[in-house]
C-alpha cells in the first residue's frame, strides 16, 4: 500500500477516527507545545483573517481565535463531515462567532476573502496531491504573510531507520500521512523565503514560507 490516498478514502477513514482522534497525540508523542508554536509562527495580528487547512476536530481553533482576536476571522476547511461536526461543537460551546467551518476538498477550496495566514497542522501529508492544496491556499494568502506547515517525519540516522517500520505501519493504518513528505521543499516552488525547524529529535517539524 502506498501513500497515494484518494479523497473519499481519507474522508471515510477520518469519519471512523473522529471520536478517538485526540488519542493520536499520545500515540504519536506529539510535543505539548508544538501547536502553539506553529500558530505563533504565523505572526498573526488582532483583526487578521486566518485559514487552517485540514482543521479536523478543531484542536487549533482556540489558539487561532486568540491570535486573531474578536475582530478577526478564522476559516477552517476539512473534507470530513464527522471531524467538522466535532469542530462545530467546540466552536458553539465557546461561542466563537468568528469561526467559519467549511466542508471542502482542500485542492478546490473556495474562501470569501483573502487571508493573512495559512496553517496546515498534521494535515499536509494526508491531503492527496498536497501541492495542489498548497497552491490554492497560496492564492488566498496576502503578500508578506506566512504559510506554516507542522507535521511529523522520521528522525535522522539510526533512530529513523529503526522506527521506520512502526511509523509507516501506524501512518498507513490511521491515514496520518507520509513521513517522507518534505513540504519545505514544496514551499520553495512558491517562495525562496522558507524556514524549517525540527522538534523532538527530528520527529516533528514546523516549516514556514513567506509570500513575497
Amino acid at each position: 500500500m502506498s501513500f497515494g490516498y484518494k479523497i473519499d478514502f481519507v474522508r471515510r477513514r477520518y469519519s471512523h477516527l473522529a471520536s478517538i482522534y485526540p488519542l493520536f497525540n499520545v500515540l504519536f508523542w506529539l510535543p505539548l507545545s508544538i501547536r502553539a508554536k506553529a500558530v505563533a509562527r504565523l505572526d498573526l495580528k488582532l483583526g487578521d483573517k486566518v485559514l487552517e487547512v485540514g482543521c479536523g476536530t478543531g484542536r487549533n481553533l482556540r489558539l487561532l481565535v486568540e491570535a486573531a482576536g474578536p475582530t478577526g476571522e478564522v476559516f477552517g476547511v476539512d473534507c470530513c463531515d464527522a471531524m467538522l461536526a466535532k469542530a462545530r461543537e467546540l466552536a458553539e460551546h465557546y461561542q466563537w462567532h468568528n469561526v467559519k467551518l467549511l466542508q471542502q476538498d482542500a485542492r478546490e477550496m473556495l474562501l470569501p476573502t483573502p487571508v493573512d495566514g495559512v496553517l496546515f497542522s498534521l494535515s499536509y501529508t494526508v491531503i492527496p496531491n498536497p501541492v495542489t492544496a498548497l497552491e490554492k491556499a497560496w492564492k488566498y494568502l496576502q503578500p508578506k504573510r506566512h504559510v506554516v506547515i507542522m507535521d511529523g517525519k522520521l528522525a535522522h540516522g539510526l533512530l529513523g531507520r529503526l522506527s521506520r517500520p512502526l511509523v509507516t505501519f501506524l501512518s498507513k493504518a490511521t491515514v496520518l500521512g507520509d513521513p517522507d513528505r518534505r513540504p519545505w521543499e514544496d514551499l520553495k516552488k512558491f517562495t525562496p523565503q522558507v524556514e524549517m525547524e525540527e522538534i523532538n529529535f527530528g520527529t516533528y517539524y514546523i516549516c514556514r514560507g513567506t509570500k513575497l
